[in-house]
């Protein structure tokens, strides 16, 4: 099993209580020390739960990061998301910006990316994808 970098929308399931979700973090929690996500997950996390005024959902989600890891975007990520951004678009297939931010970061640090956004991510030419909500890895 590889090193994976979870999406927003899994990361959403895990806390809402996803059962798969849930089987599939301890699964891989037995290989790895611990669950890593990207910098702008954390900002789409915090700046959704803040928007909502979810104070002891932000809490529990801090509490979270403590014990686990968040990957940053570096110039190397960022410059990869921009030839994504490039590429994509020279075919006429474009990704959010925020979805590509998160790929170049998976794929700078040789990740697999676990999302439930299959469609944009299966778009990204180079990143490895998982779908953690619909069966047991």
């Amino acid at each position: 099993m590889n090193r994976v970098l979870i999406d927003t929308d899994i990361l959403s399931y895990h806390f809402k209580g996803n059962k798969i979700v849930i089987n599939n973090f301890q699964k891989y929690l037995q290989n790895y020390d611990l669950i890593e996500i990207s910098l702008i997950t954390y900002y789409e996390i915090v700046g959704g739960l803040l928007a909502k005024n979810a104070t002891k959902q932000l809490k529990i989600f801090e509490d979270f990061v403590i014990e686990n890891l968040i990957i940053p975007m570096t110039e190397k990520s960022a410059k990869i998301s921009a030839e994504l951004y490039s590429l994509l678009k020279k075919s006429g297939r474009t990704v959010d910006d925020i979805d590509l931010l998160i790929a170049g970061i998976a794929i700078d640090n040789e990740m697999i990316m676990v999302t439930n956004n299959e469609s944009h991510f299966n778009r990204i030419p180079g990143l490895k994808v998982e779908n953690w909500s619909k069966e047991i890895v």
